[in-house]
């Protein structure tokens, strides 16, 4: 019997690798290589030629206003990373050790980080099967059975810490429903940030994902959308906030011609005039690049439309997404490990999703609601190779 099922497994194993050799007729290097077809190469020689390499120069002030622009926020903070960036907004909230943060077990450790630096507790929720992102039914429910209000506030029955934040997660640049969660936080009390790290490009209800609470981060690291090499970027609508993080990211260093004055404690988190260089030539070309990520699930999903061993993951109907990394999810959860070790055998990359934070052993002890649909995600799905390039068409 289980040598039956083990021949079916490689039977279904090899059709599926027969189906992406032949429908990807671009082969990738990496699950998602940056794509430069601009003007990378003019600005970044320009920034050499003006001597503004660090964090003093036009191109960091252009692309915060081009990143504003893009996504219709009033403000925004360009940072040497998203984790940095989401730092900042927590500390903007002063957070402490008597704090709790809700967010979803099945994100990248950055976002969890974030909320360790400033020495707060995690409070892992459920996420959606359709979205990725929160559970508004499971986190309403959760919310209800672990808190109780005391004043305007609302605080752990069993920690006894206050639940101050929630961060909604845009996972593989899903948005999720945010209306609904804008609502729980609202009736919690609970500021809502929001993790866009690996969404520029999609869109709620035709609204930027990063724009519905109250701050959003983005990331531009080496392997997203349109990258900087590294780098992040606070948008939010709160002037109060961009000038203060503003601040804090440079050392808080005042404005001075030729002294050191800080009047509290900064941080070295200000993005590079060269990081911003590539940024302001990336977004030059997002919508050729968005486009071609579009074509990507497109291609993925035709591969596929046959085989009802594997599907891959739609965007729901609210919104847009940037089809950031292809999830394909597989029927058959032992086909998981099987499947990915053939395709690297045949030279084509594939990842897992991002492991479940509550799984960690550095995260073993914090509290968690029942994490059903992370841990069903997790252990049927896997990211396909994803780089622009595979659907680009050079005109």
């Amino acid at each position: 019997m289980i040598l039956k099922k083990n021949m079916k497994n490689k039977t279904i194993i090899k059709r599926i690798i027969l189906l992406i050799k032949k429908g990807l007729k671009k082969s990738p290097k990496g699950l998602h290589d940056p794509l430069f077809i601009g003007n990378e190469k003019k600005y970044l020689n320009d920034c050499i030629n003006s001597g503004f390499v660090s964090s003093v120069g036009k191109y960091v002030e252009t692309f915060e206003k081009k990143i504003s622009n893009f996504t219709k926020t009033k403000y925004a903070v360009a940072t040497v990373t998203g984790t940095s960036a989401l730092h900042l907004v927590l500390k903007f909230y002063n957070l402490t050790s008597k704090d709790e943060v809700l967010i979803p077990s099945l994100t990248y450790v950055a976002t969890a980080n974030a909320v360790k630096y400033c020495n707060a507790h995690l409070n892992f929720v459920d996420v959606e099967k359709n979205s990725l992102g929160i559970d508004p039914e499971k986190l309403e429910n959760y919310l209800k059975n672990i808190s109780k209000k005391v004043g305007s506030s609302f605080y752990n029955k069993k920690t006894g810490r206050k639940i101050k934040a929630l961060i909604a997660v845009h996972l593989y640049g899903f948005p999720g429903d945010l209306f609904r969660i804008m609502k729980i936080c609202k009736k919690y009390n609970i500021i809502l940030i929001e993790d866009a790290a690996e969404a520029l490009g999609s869109f709620y209800k035709k609204k930027h994902v990063g724009t519905f609470g109250e701050a959003g981060i983005l990331s531009f690291n080496g392997n997203k959308p349109i990258t900087c090499g590294g780098g992040g970027m606070i948008i939010t609508n709160n002037k109060k906030m961009a000038t203060k993080l503003k601040h804090l990211s440079t050392h808080a260093k005042k404005k001075h011609s030729n002294d050191h004055v800080h009047d509290q404690i900064g941080y070295n988190y200000r993005m590079t005039n060269l990081s911003a260089a590539v940024g302001c030539a990336q977004l030059e070309k997002v919508n050729i690049i968005l486009k071609a990520k579009r074509d990507n699930y497109k291609l993925y999903s035709n591969i596929f439309k046959n085989n009802d061993q594997i599907k891959i993951l739609d965007e729901p109907k609210f919104s847009k997404t940037n089809y950031w990394l292809i999830i394909a999810n597989l029927k058959n959860n032992k086909l998981k490990k099987e499947l990915m070790n053939a395709l690297t055998k045949e030279g084509i990359k594939s990842r897992s999703l991002w492991r479940p934070l509550h799984t960690l052993k550095i995260f073993k002890d914090c509290q968690r609601d029942k994490l059903e649909n992370t841990l069903n995600i997790f252990n049927k799905s896997i990211n396909l190779p994803s780089s622009p390039g595979i659907s680009y068409k050079k005109k």
